[in-house]
């Protein structure tokens, strides 16, 4: 009776661990040891056990899959820093559904980047269980789970979201570190007249909405950058206002002290002004008045560009050199190509010209990591393209080994792409040297801003016909049209002094005004 008994055992546990091996894709043995089942050499304690949990449970394959404890944990995806200076990001759009199979390599999502608009691959076979961050949210923190993957198999209707994954802990704020009061802790008499308003530093549209509605900038706390009280800080007090939360807030009358003639601080803290210091802000809900603006929301590739041009103008010693390059050849050379269906423009000329002249004179081709120069390898150049989120800079990587019309094909597909933000991070990160034309905008010429840590810029205006007098084979002056532009070369006075700049925009001219150097 033992041995029948036995046999039933060896054989249920054969094919239980045939099954679930097939189902789960494991090892026999692997099986054995997770799911608790003794060798050969401990049968005899397994009898009972076994042959117990057999006969009790009729449902074994379907208890043995459902089990909790044998479910892998998901897989989370992260918001993943696609560059450098990227801090947060958006979800665009999704472009798998919850319930679908998704493979490794496939495209799951499209995020906003601080650049363009990149697309998120998956990393693993699976199904896409839960879209934690629906498309359209923005400013989502790095490291924040925005989806769950769950391996095939698995019920991905009743995953549940890990507590454990959120963002890095936001940075201490701003507020807690108050302004000292220095004054009141100089003078502790006067401490408790003050208003306690003066603690802190409004903007003007909280101000208005404070001075509006009767508030104090101390019924509530200061969010902004540097303890700065803002408009969201000030709306919050009006709705806890409404709700009843909080009451108006009313100036204790000063003491016949403060009949003395008032300091700067007490003579802003005044309720109402004949003139405001500042313009007013608009108040949302109510028509706009004489002065006000409106609060433009930035994107995250605005508020890049807006603190790398700051940092750059404030912390680069920027050097200019201006010249004026004939265009004559240029513009005979490209009808020629025309003639052949060779479309190239005048700007494919001066980015050949200005990487030849890179491979010309090495020195230039160099950056500023913050500690000292750096001489690059590769002649990079980046090409800034206008788009409706800003501008950003596409590279032609190694422009100096290419033809002409390679790069004019380049410059429109990077161009396309950078218009549809959907340029990789590869296709605008690093760069040697950076070329902006504004000619199609109708500007002669202007001065650029050097994008870091590149060590410089050039700036090409417009071509306009300019009459100059000339001499013919005879001597005889004459009249003659000349179609020139005028370059303006922005350069790191660190690296690139101003002989240096110097002689390179006399070798790009030397090299643009004859284009059989280009080929």
């Amino acid at each position: 009776m033992l041995d029948r008994r036995l046999c039933c055992v060896q054989a249920h546990e054969k094919a239980l661990k045939m099954a679930a091996s097939w189902k789960l894709g494991c090892d026999p043995r692997l099986l054995r040891y997770l799911v608790g089942f003794p060798g050969r050499r401990s049968v005899s304690g397994l009898v009972n056990g076994a042959v117990g949990w057999s006969v009790s449970r009729g449902s074994s394959w379907r208890w043995f899959h459902s089990a909790q404890w044998l479910r892998g944990d998901p897989i989370k995806i992260l918001m993943p820093s696609l560059s450098p200076t990227m801090e947060e990001g958006n979800i665009v759009k999704w472009l798998k559904k919850e319930g679908e199979a998704v493979n490794a390599g496939d495209a799951l999502c499209e995020i906003e980047t601080d650049k363009a608009v990149v697309t998120l691959d998956a990393r693993d076979d699976g199904i896409l269980a839960k879209i934690v961050v629906e498309e359209g949210t923005k400013n989502i923190r790095l490291g924040s789970l925005i989806g769950l993957i769950v391996e095939e198999g698995e019920d991905w209707k009743h995953v549940e979201i890990p507590k454990d994954v959120g963002p890095p802990p936001p940075a201490s704020k701003p507020s807690e570190p108050r302004p000292s009061p220095e004054p009141q802790i100089a003078i502790p008499v006067k401490k408790e007249h003050t208003p306690r308003t003066q603690q802190f530093r409004l903007s003007p549209a909280a101000h208005n909405i404070l001075e509006k509605h009767s508030l104090d900038a101390s019924q509530g706390t200061a969010t902004g950058p540097r303890g700065i009280f803002t408009k969201e800080d000030a709306l919050r007090l009006v709705q806890l206002k409404q709700m009843g939360k909080i009451t108006e807030f009313r100036l204790t009358p000063a003491p016949a002290a403060t009949s003395t003639a008032p300091s700067p601080l007490q003579a802003t803290a005044g309720p109402s002004y004949p003139r405001p210091m500042i313009p007013p802000v608009s108040t949302p809900g109510q028509p706009n008045a004489v002065g006000t603006f409106t609060e433009i929301p930035a994107s995250n590739v605005r508020r890049v560009i807006a603190k790398r041009l700051t940092e750059s103008k404030s912390t680069v010693p920027h050097a200019y050199a201006t010249a004026d390059c004939d265009l004559g050849a240029v513009l005979k050379v490209r009808q020629d190509l025309v003639k052949d269906d060779i479309k190239v423009s005048v700007n494919d000329f001066i980015i050949k010209a200005a990487a030849l002249t890179l491979k010309q004179m090495p020195d230039v081709n160099v950056s500023w990591d913050g500690e000292g120069p750096k001489q690059l390898p590769c002649i990079d150049i980046s090409v800034a393209v206008a788009t409706d989120k800003g501008l950003i800079t596409p590279i032609i990587k190694d422009a100096a080994a290419k033809g002409i019309q390679e790069i004019a094909d380049s410059v429109k597909a990077l161009s396309k792409k950078a218009r549809d933000g959907k340029l990789l991070p590869e296709e605008y990160q690093g760069g040697s040297f950076s070329i902006s034309n504004l000619r199609m905008f109708g500007i002669d010429e202007f001065t650029a801003v050097i994008n870091p840590p590149q060590a410089c810029i050039l700036a090409v205006g417009r071509f306009r016909p300019v009459l100059k007098l000339t001499e013919d084979e005879e001597g005889n002056a004459k009249l003659q049209q000349r179609q020139l532009i005028t370059v303006t070369m922005s350069s790191d006075s660190r690296v690139v002094d101003d002989e240096l700049a110097t002689r390179f925009l006399k070798s790009f001219k030397a090299n643009l005004e004859n284009p059989i150097r280009l080929a």
